[in-house]
């Protein structure tokens, strides 16, 4: 299979692990990523993650903040890929109940995920979530706290 194609499906494993992820189970998520010492998580909940004992720690933390959910959608802004590194900007949308509310509420991500080849798998090699998906005004980049 050409590294593209095989991309795809990488990708596609990523939207399967997010509809799990909107569910409360990190798991197939972590079966994506890489066990480099270089990986690297970076998600709404906590500063970034690097090594895979942070990345399954952050993940976990992360992962518990969402119960009986699932994905909607996935918004591609931008995609590449070169036979050993590949990448896309993608919007996903999921609904859940979030950090213990009762309540099913939709979710948007703006998602940068970076992928690299190992042994001729991609691996997930750094995810940067973070909940910015509209414009915003100047003063937003502002610490309050």
């Amino acid at each position: 299979m050409i590294p593209a194609e095989d991309f795809d499906q990488a990708i596609e494993a990523s939207h399967r692990a997010l509809d799990e992820i909107a569910r409360g189970n990190p798991g197939a998520f972590f079966e994506l990523y890489s066990r480099q010492d270089d990986a690297t998580l970076a998600n709404p909940y906590g500063p970034p993650a690097r090594g895979w004992n942070q990345i399954q720690d952050a993940g976990r933390r992360a992962a518990s903040n969402y119960r009986d959910g699932k994905a909607l959608g996935f918004e591609n802004f931008a995609k590449c890929v070169t036979e050993e590194l590949g990448y896309i900007l993608e919007i996903e949308r999921f609904e859940a109940k979030v950090a213990g509310g009762d309540e099913v509420s939709p979710v948007a991500l703006r998602v940068t995920s970076i992928f690299h080849r190992e042994e001729g798998t991609w691996r997930l090699l750094h995810r940067h979530a973070d909940p910015i998906t509209t414009l915003r005004p100047g003063d937003s980049v502002i610490q309050t706290s």
